[in-house]
């Protein structure tokens, strides 16, 4: 199983109406199956601040946060999602890793 396979079945959890996760590892300089976006429409959203719907997310992912460098979360509830319908497109990798050699 990937780990982007494995990331979508921790999100199943948080019993989403829809869910997409995009593993964007290739816009980014630390190689494959670091950095990931998850697109994530569910009721269990309802009423919640943004932090809490991130600590919902982090808390489905449980071990799985510790093995990425990066999860970008578009979190929505299914009013919110009929309205956008879209989530924004990451911006371009800047770089900058601390894993990247300085000269």
């Amino acid at each position: 199983m990937s780990r982007q396979q494995s990331i979508e079945q921790a999100l199943q959890g948080l019993q989403p109406e829809y869910l997409q996760v995009l593993d964007e590892s290739h816009m980014h300089s630390r190689g494959q199956e670091t950095h990931y976006k998850a697109i994530i429409v569910s009721p269990v959203f309802e009423g919640l601040t943004a932090v809490r719907r991130h600590q919902k997310v982090y808390a489905a992912m449980g071990e799985q946060m510790g093995l990425i460098h990066a999860l970008a979360l578009h979190t929505y509830t299914p009013a919110e999602w009929a309205v956008q319908g879209a989530a924004p497109d990451s911006p371009t990798c800047r770089g900058g890793s601390k894993h990247d050699k300085v000269h």
